[in-house]
């Protein structure tokens, strides 16, 4: 975990859920893609995107169905294909290794806040809190991870400005939401920490 960033860590284990595919190459270097699929507490599922260098295949049986585990970086990108811009989330595999324990799913991030945060109700009564934090990578470029806030912590959060220093602890998670387009009706992928833990620098 040396070449992590010690802002942006991400700890994830669970079952590969499709066959590993070639994602993109920079600097001449291939990079493959797979989701991973980790059950929370409640057992709901969440398939998360893991990105890796092509000299790390041979690092775990990655077959659909085979356990892994991941540590790695958060990474953030806008995909502009399909219908209107989103904000996909990946993890940046710097290790990978077979697994036979639980599932897990361990965030920790600091980075600064770069939009002014929201806070809600939702229908069920629960405050919520959601914002951007722009995570520093090293040599001069971010990423932008989506965070959500409950209770307590989304009243905290609630009250936060634009600029300031925060560490959250949290999960990575997917939610599939319904979007219509053209009066075609398709499924959107959104990515985003849901934090246990936040607090101010």
């Amino acid at each position: 975990m040396d070449e992590m960033y010690p802002g942006n860590r991400a700890e994830l284990t669970g079952a590969v859920a499709e066959p590993v595919r070639f994602s993109h190459e920079s600097r001449g270097i291939r990079f493959y893609l797979f989701p991973l699929e980790t059950l929370r507490l409640s057992g709901t599922p969440d398939r998360l995107n893991v990105v890796l260098r092509e000299n790390m295949l041979s690092c775990a049986e990655l077959s659909p169905g085979s356990r892994v585990r991941v540590e790695g970086e958060l990474r953030s990108y806008n995909n502009r294909s399909g219908a209107g811009s989103r904000l996909v989330l990946t993890v940046l595999a710097r290790t990978l290794a077979p697994w036979e324990g639980v599932d897990d799913d361990h965030v920790a991030l600091t980075g600064t806040i770069c939009k002014k945060p929201c806070l809600r109700v939702t229908p069920m009564g629960r405050e919520i809190c959601d914002l951007i934090l722009a995570v520093a990578r090293r040599y001069r470029r971010s990423d932008y991870i989506p965070v959500i806030l409950w209770g307590a912590l989304a009243r905290q959060m609630g009250r936060a400005q634009v600029g300031d220093r925060i560490t959250v602890r949290g999960r990575l998670q997917s939610r599939v939401s319904t979007k219509v387009s053209d009066g075609e009706s398709f499924q959107r992928t959104a990515f985003e920490v849901s934090a246990a833990d936040a607090f101010f620098l």
